[in-house]
């Protein structure tokens, strides 16, 4: 079974930062697209940054210029860097992976359970 790990998130000033992290763990035989997404408080959730298996990636422009979005092949790991944070950036945000657990099985789509980030003015 596989699981998404999420760790880093929690309280920030603004202008602050934040790295959060996000291990697959289980039976992972290979992993495509890893990304971030975001919901905050009484909005729908949306994209944050997104990172192929060939380290391209994309961003919300929201965030462009402001996050970093990494990868560690060998450790199964996305990262996500947030630099000078904003109240806006208050949210619950949740690794995303595109990986199959086996050679026989096809490619599935999975999240993690989320951290909240929160940003203080």
């Amino acid at each position: 079974q596989v699981q998404l790990v999420e760790s880093g998130g929690g309280l920030a000033q603004a202008g602050g930062s934040l790295r959060l992290s996000c291990a697959a763990s289980g039976s992972v035989f290979s992993i495509g697209a890893m990304g971030w997404y975001r919901r905050a408080p009484g909005k729908q959730r949306e994209l944050a940054a997104t990172i192929t298996s060939g380290s391209s990636t994309n961003y919300a422009g929201s965030v462009k210029g402001r996050f970093t979005i990494s990868r560690d092949n060998a450790k199964n790991t996305v990262y996500l860097q947030m630099n000078s944070l904003q109240p806006e950036d208050t949210a619950v945000y949740y690794c995303n992976a595109i990986l199959s657990s086996s050679s026989r099985s096809g490619l599935g789509n999975y999240w993690g359970q989320g951290t909240q980030v929160t940003v203080s003015s």
